[in-house]
């Protein structure tokens, strides 16, 4: 991300800076901007009045000139003064607690986020007491004349309240950003993209419109307006309509745009799998809702990211996504699946003499080199019991070889648990048929499980194989149903009856 040029660094702040610095910069820069939008607002007055709108004829012009100008110096400075120490007492109280570096309550949010409002107030108020007076000076002279310097006074106004309110929210953003770190309003606190508009259109094309009102209101009071004095007065206006409407535009576009872009970039970090993207939240209006809003959104999908994640890990990445690919539904289907059945030997009395952790540590070595083994050969872990592991092939993703892969882990599984698993062993069954896999339990909760007699036959192999040698053993169904590649590499053993089971059980080994 490009680094924000310094001009802008020191205008717009950072949220991250100590609360101080965030106080005095400011500060420093609130006193000479509000200082600045009622020089401007002087300025478009004083222009207009002298260059710019025809003025109706008065009998005695000096004294009429005389008496605006010691009266609009003398307010301008008043007002200037009187609205920076008005606008410093206001704000206070959002300084206190940014200086304190501390969490401010929710009426000191408030108070800060609504500090570009004070200042609107604030230059409105200030200004309609100029128009006022600017009324009453003129009115003893010509009706007329006090008509339009009060509307010229008004356009001044307007031109310093939208001023003032641009600057400041810009100039606040870094407190504002602050105090919403700590919370955001369910409501906006400020005027929104609408207002900023109207703010927009009031200098940048009000302004000019009603100065050619006034001139329109000259003419019709029957004074001469010569062609030259027109073609000027038209000049202007149409120059300050091109250019402060363009700067005006601009930095209420600036307004909105901020908060777009740095939402357009935080959804281009979530689009690349960056689920820490959030967005500064700087702006009270129903932008910096926007903003918070994505932020929550984000952290939701988060959330849901960790939860998936979590879910994966414990029922296995297949069943996760069988799941959110079926939904939630009760019940099964007939598959034809392979089942290995591994336990531990001597646990019982691995438990009795060893500390807890370090049976746990034990058990997670272990089951680390079953879940490799098994994810490597194309099954997945079903469950752990205990000591115990439960590994199925065929469900819930259909596989090619699920015999053949099962007899290839359970081999695979024995080598390394007596090359890599120094005191630990194990026994291994392995057998193959039709069962039922799919959801058993309640729509609250529920497993994922493979159910049938391959099941009951891997189960009671893993315990005749702990006294075997070799300590694995599979059903002969299981060599049949596998591909002769893998099924070359066992050999059938004996014939037993496995408890629990009425008919006999061929067994078979690695050859």
């Amino acid at each position: 991300m490009a680094r924000p040029h310094p001009l802008r660094r020191l205008i717009d702040g950072s949220p991250d800076d100590p609360g101080r610095r965030i106080a005095w910069r400011t500060t420093l820069l609130m006193v000479p901007a509000i200082v600045g939008a009622n020089f401007a607002g002087a300025v478009v007055v004083f222009a207009l009045l002298v260059w710019v709108l025809p003025l109706p004829s008065v009998s005695d012009r000096d004294t009429v000139v005389l008496a605006n100008l010691l009266a609009a110096g003398a307010y301008v400075l008043v007002a200037c003064v009187l609205g920076t120490l008005w606008g410093l007492a206001r704000w206070r109280a959002t300084r206190s607690w940014l200086v304190s570096d501390r969490e401010p309550s929710p009426a000191e949010r408030r108070a800060a986020l609504r500090v570009p409002v004070r200042h609107l107030n604030i230059s409105m108020a200030l200004w309609l007491v100029a128009v006022a007076g600017t009324f009453a000076i003129n009115v003893a002279f010509s009706p007329l004349l006090a008509l339009i310097v009060a509307v010229t006074t008004l356009l001044g106004a307007v031109t310093t309240c939208a001023m003032a309110y641009l600057l400041a929210e810009r100039i606040m953003r870094a407190a504002s950003a602050r105090a919403l770190a700590h919370g955001v309003p369910e409501k906006p606190v400020l005027p929104g993209v609408t207002t900023r508009a109207l703010l927009a259109w009031a200098l940048g094309s009000g302004v000019p419109l009603i100065g050619l009102c006034a001139v329109a209101i000259v003419a019709l009071a029957g004074e001469e307006v010569g062609e030259r004095e027109l073609a000027l007065t038209a000049l202007v206006l149409a120059a300050v309509a091109l250019l402060v409407g363009a700067l005006i535009t601009w930095q209420a576009a600036r307004a909105v745009a901020d908060p777009v872009h740095s939402l357009r970039d935080a959804i281009g970090r979530v689009e690349a799998g960056d689920l820490d993207a959030t967005v500064p939240v700087f702006d009270g209006s129903d932008l910096g809702l926007l903003q918070a809003g994505f932020n929550r959104m984000n952290d939701g999908l988060r959330e849901r990211e960790e939860l998936r994640d979590l879910f994966g890990r414990h029922v296995g990445e297949d069943v996760a996504r069988a799941a959110m690919d079926r939904g939630i539904e009760l019940g099964g289907e007939e598959l034809e699946v392979a089942v290995l059945f591994v336990d531990l030997v001597g646990s019982t009395s691995m438990a009795a003499e060893r500390p807890p952790q370090e049976v746990v540590a034990k058990l997670n070595e272990f089951f680390g080199v079953v879940v490799d083994v098994i994810e490597d050969c194309g099954g997945w872990i079903n469950k752990f019991e205990g000591d115990a592991a439960l590994a199925v092939f065929g469900a819930p993703l259909p596989l090619e070889d699920a015999a053949g892969c099962a007899l290839k882990a359970a081999r695979t599984l024995a080598e390394r648990i007596e090359g890599d698993l120094e005191g630990l062993d194990a026994g291994i069954g392995v057998s193959a048929g039709r069962a039922v896999a799919g959801n058993v339990g309640s729509e609250s909760r529920f497993e994922y499980t493979v159910i049938g007699d391959p099941v009951n036959e891997a189960a009671r192999l893993c315990e005749l194989a702990k006294e075997a040698d070799g300590r694995v053993l599979a059903s002969a169904v299981a060599l049949e149903r596998a591909r002769e590649e893998e099924a070359g590499r066992w050999r059938e053993d004996e014939v037993v009856t496995l408890r629990g089971r009425a008919q006999e059980t061929t067994t078979a080994v690695p050859a």
